[in-house]
């Protein structure tokens, strides 16, 4: 059910209530994952509360929809019974998840909780690189092999399928337990019972290696439009599975990174409401103090071309214009190359393509710019809303000509700089736009008065 913002408020205002028997009502009223998000976007409701009186089943799926404030807070409230239950119930991958940012001390203790079953299983999980595929999957999964029938496959789906995180696929394994297909569970449905699991493959399959990085799954789940993937080593056996859902939540974390980081903040790893301020001036301040460093070098670069200024005021007048233009082009290309390398749709093989491209582009957002700044500087003269001095058209070509350059070169710096970072190693969205704002304002200022002094040489020079 789709709710307003005004229904969602109303529905938070009811939960605000002691009474056990009218909470119990409530919640019936909601899907875990709906409950789970009115308790994320309500910290003042009491969570412990509410989960006196979910069912057990519903309970454990609502845990595994809080986010780790919540289920933090759920944990320290819990006693031992309900605790080991709901540490033994949640899914490995959920499981991990919340390990992962627990105390290291707190984790040891939870893992004493887990039967000798599940403690092996989050063991095996934890192993696995911080951020890479292992750290996502769950071993929760049915598999078959290729010589059973279809009817020993819905026997078995029907004995073991209750565990499993999802049925829509169904891997078939080799004696050894290594993967060699993955077949749709509708293909055993629609299928004769006594056809072999082996005349309905057609051994093609995608698979996931455990220790990759975590974006690799977001790629290749684009790629393929699949539920869910399957696990291996780098061998080919078959460790589990990561379903959708899972890597939906690493889509929304990146993208959220990426977006912290174009703005020129370091990321946050916390909601911005939850955030403490003290550790939100730390996260914004290295960024600005950087970029303030950047900029005094635009005084720098100014007072180079003093004489200039002194010579022909007039300069001065356009300088926030040609550098915001520049900066703004810059800003443009860079967020545009961000998301292209993102998307997978630009590699470091296509700088030569890119740079044409934004050449190009540059050149012709240059000249459009300049001649809207031209007619402006002729309008103005020509109406009296402002007098140039009688070598207007000369102030009025240099801006032109200036426009082109600076947009030129923010478009390509724009354009190459996340190239060159992702080059050499690093996360192409540090190139945020501030950076290139900055960048582009110093050198900017370079081409606006060296064009300046070209120009005006024998007039207002």
């Amino acid at each position: 059910m789709n709710q307003t913002a005004e229904e969602k408020e109303i529905l938070a205002e009811r939960f605000a209530t002691n009474n056990l028997y009218k909470l119990k009502h409530l919640t019936a009223l909601l899907q875990a994952e709906q409950l789970a998000e009115l308790l994320n976007s309500n910290k003042e409701l009491d969570v412990s509360k509410i989960f006196q009186v979910l069912e057990p089943d519903k309970a454990i799926h609502t845990f595994e929809n809080l986010d780790f404030d919540n289920q933090e807070r759920l944990l320290e409230s819990f006693d031992v019974h309900q605790l080991t239950d709901t540490l033994n119930k949640i899914s490995p991958d959920d499981r991990t998840g919340l390990f992962e940012r627990l105390p290291h001390s707190t984790v040891q203790k939870y893992l004493s909780l887990l039967s000798d079953e599940e403690r092996k299983t989050a063991n095996t999980l934890l192993q696995y690189p911080e951020k890479s595929i292992g750290r996502l999957m769950t071993p929760d999964f049915i598999s078959v092999k290729e010589d059973w029938t279809v009817q020993q496959v819905l026997d078995h789906i029907r004995k073991n399928g209750k565990d499993s995180e999802t049925l829509n696929v169904i891997y078939v394994t080799d004696s050894r337990g290594f993967l060699i297909d993955d077949m749709r569970a509708r293909e055993f449905l629609l299928g004769s019972l006594e056809k072999k699991v082996s005349d309905l493959m057609d051994r093609q399959f995608v698979a996931l290696n455990a220790k990759d990085d975590q974006e690799m799954a977001v790629k290749v789940f684009k790629q393929t439009n699949r539920a869910a993937l399957p696990v291996t080593d780098f061998n080919g056996l078959l460790l589990g599975i990561i379903t959708f859902d899972d890597v939906m939540d690493v889509m929304e974390q990146e993208d959220t990174e990426d977006i912290q980081k174009i703005g020129g903040v370091e990321v946050l790893d916390e909601p911005y409401l939850q955030i403490s301020l003290k550790k939100m001036i730390r996260k914004r301040a290295g960024w600005l103090i950087v970029l303030f460093v950047g900029e005094t070098f635009t005084a720098t670069a100014m007072s180079g071309f003093q004489h200039e200024i002194e010579a022909a005021v007039v300069l001065a007048l356009f300088i926030p214009l040609i550098i915001s233009s520049g900066g703004n082009s810059g800003s443009q290309a860079a967020t545009l190359i961000i998301r292209a390398m993102a998307l997978g749709e630009v590699t470091l093989l296509s700088w030569w393509k890119v740079i044409r491209r934004e050449f190009l582009s540059g050149l012709m957002l240059g000249i459009v710019l300049g001649t809207i700044g031209f007619f402006r500087i002729a309008l103005w003269q020509e109406l009296h809303l402002w007098n140039y001095g009688v070598h207007w058209l000369v102030v009025a070509f240099t801006v032109f000509l200036s426009l082109i350059g600076v947009v030129l070169w923010g478009t390509i710096s724009g354009a190459m700089l996340p190239l060159l970072i992702k080059r050499l190693g690093g996360d192409p969205a540090v190139s945020s736009a501030p950076f290139i704002a900055t960048l582009v304002d110093v050198t900017g200022l370079i081409i606006y008065f060296g064009i300046a002094s070209l120009v005006m040489r024998g007039t207002l020079l």
